[in-house]
């Protein structure tokens, strides 16, 4: 597998070394000033980082704003596919990664060389694979999807047209169920979504028979089925923020409840127990490796940072390309000055 992201030269300062004084905002501030930079939060990043953040959204929003930006350098507050994302849209541009060990449970499912094999077994198949994937596998495969947008891009793909869908099993199976289409499915999925437990969730209901349930397709069908609606981050944002409700059982990564709450300050937000009964299966232990302070030094060092040989970013473009040309469009929420 080819490694994409540049650890700190030797001697680059640390975490550990930071003055415990420092006003790491005002520093952050003053770095996106000088090295024109711009910085880019997934929902599912900490409330402080999402604050600070020129941009917050869901993969599909952040892809098309890190091909958007004039910025000389973007900061992506995410995992390592969406900070490869955003080197494969904008090559010119410098991109850092908070943490250079913030992955995917869903991209370490689906090895390239093994996504290979799958796809040799299969040559007249059409491959949609989910963003959340290395730069490796986009190459592999004909379109990207994301949860935002798979089913619209499904819709679009001919009738007599066979369709591999990976790494996530879950978003391959719900979309089945909603378009008809039949699929083969690669059996990867999602640590966080896949720890959400239905007789867990039904005695949340039925604590709470006044709740809304909002669900991640990324979550097992035994859960989708109790939802009132279903869709990506983005759309559970919007669901939770104009739904007359007051009272919602969220199951999708909880860090997500921040913009709810800035949304809805008058909602409940209650979140989608593991099969302990326990919520602290609905933070994402990827995510949650960024800090400001890393954040800060990755755009002091300009590392950790993503860089990729030339051909491989040209082979995953394609498919990033064709994502954006047959995706509706949307647009990420910019924070306030």
């Amino acid at each position: 597998m080819i490694e994409t992201v540049v650890a700190p030269k030797q001697g680059a300062l640390t975490v550990a070394q930071l003055d415990p004084l420092i006003d790491i905002e005002s520093e952050i501030n003053k770095l996106r000033r000088e090295k024109n930079a711009v910085i880019l939060a997934h929902y599912y990043q900490a409330p402080e980082i999402q604050d600070i953040a020129d941009f917050v959204g869901d993969s599909l929003d952040l892809s098309r704003k890190a091909a958007e930006t004039d910025a000389d350098m973007i900061a992506f507050c995410g995992v390592k596919f969406m900070a490869e994302g955003a080197k494969i849209l904008s090559p010119q541009k410098t991109v850092v990664l908070p943490d250079m060990d913030a992955g995917c449970s869903l991209e370490d499912s689906c090895p390239p060389d093994e996504f290979r094999k799958f796809r040799e077994a299969h040559p007249d198949h059409i491959s949609l694979t989910y963003i959340n994937c290395s730069a490796e596998v986009k190459a592999l495969s004909d379109i990207i999807v994301t949860s935002s947008n798979a089913e619209h891009i499904v819709r679009q793909i001919p009738a007599d047209k066979k369709i591999l869908f990976a790494p996530d099993r879950h978003l391959g199976a719900f979309l089945a169920k909603k378009t008809g289409r039949d699929m083969v499915l690669w059996q990867g999925s999602c640590i966080v979504h896949e720890q959400f437990n239905e007789r867990e969730l039904v005695k949340l209901i039925v604590r709470n028979p006044d709740a809304k349930v909002v669900a991640h397709p990324e979550c097992p069908d035994s859960v989708l089925r109790h939802a009132h609606h279903v869709g990506s981050t983005k759309s559970l944002l919007d669901f939770v923020t104009s739904d007359a409700n007051t009272k919602f059982i969220v199951a999708t990564e909880q860090q997500i409840f921040h913009q709810m709450q800035k949304a809805r300050p008058d909602a409940v937000l209650l979140a989608t127990p593991g099969a302990d009964g326990s919520c602290s299966c609905a933070n994402c232990p990827f995510m949650a490796k960024n800090s400001l302070e890393k954040l800060y030094l990755a755009m002091l060092n300009e590392a950790p940072r993503i860089e990729m040989p030339e051909d491989l970013r040209l082979k995953a473009l394609k498919p990033l390309q064709r994502m954006l040309e047959m995706s509706p469009p949307a647009q990420p929420r910019r924070n306030a000055a």
